[in-house]
């Protein structure tokens, strides 16, 4: 059983007020970061352009960075995509100039199929590439996550294989929550 703080909700993306669920979630797990760490939120989003399924942070990452024009700070865009090989590079930067701020990493995920279309949010950190067995540094001081289909063995395969059809939906309930918590 979680802990209040150890929380994960869990929206269904299909859902008429899912934006609105993930507004009010992202806003309490906001307060309760801002306890410890009194700056403001970054957008971290994380995936590649190349892999379908694993395009959901990069273009949760240029619709926010569009929709805020720089005031708020957004990491990740299809443009300049965060992924396997300059995560760590790019996190170094990233916590050098945002040492007091909220790191929200956004990422794309894998399931059980029930969960298909999901999003969560928690506090605490993710771990980009878990899905398909790689280690990499964990991220956030919050995460979101979408996910875009169904854990197997054959991960890699699955992410290659997403429709886009299944990453937009996700996608636009993730950035329109946030877009409603933030404008």
């Amino acid at each position: 059983m979680f802990g209040l703080e150890e929380r994960i909700y869990y929206i269904d993306s299909k859902k008429d007020d899912a934006c609105l669920q993930v507004s009010k979630r992202l806003s309490t797990l906001l307060r309760r970061c801002q306890k410890h760490l009194p700056g403001s939120p970054v957008f971290i989003c994380i995936g590649s352009d190349r892999v379908t399924g694993d395009s959901l942070g990069p273009i949760i990452g240029s619709e926010l960075k569009r929709a805020f024009h720089g005031r708020i700070p957004v990491y990740g865009t299809l443009e300049m995509p965060i992924h396997a090989l300059n995560l760590s590079s790019v996190l170094t930067a990233i916590k050098s100039h945002h040492q007091h701020d909220i790191l929200i990493a956004i990422d794309a995920s894998l399931g059980i199929p029930e969960h298909q279309g999901y999003i969560t949010l928690g506090k605490g950190s993710l771990a980009p590439g878990a899905g398909v067995s790689r280690d990499l540094e964990r991220v956030g001081d919050v995460f979101i996550t979408g996910i875009v289909g169904p854990s197997s063995r054959f991960s890699h395969l699955t992410l290659q294989t997403t429709r886009l059809s299944a990453v937009m939906p996700v996608a636009k309930q993730i950035s329109d929550g946030i877009l409603h918590l933030l404008s």
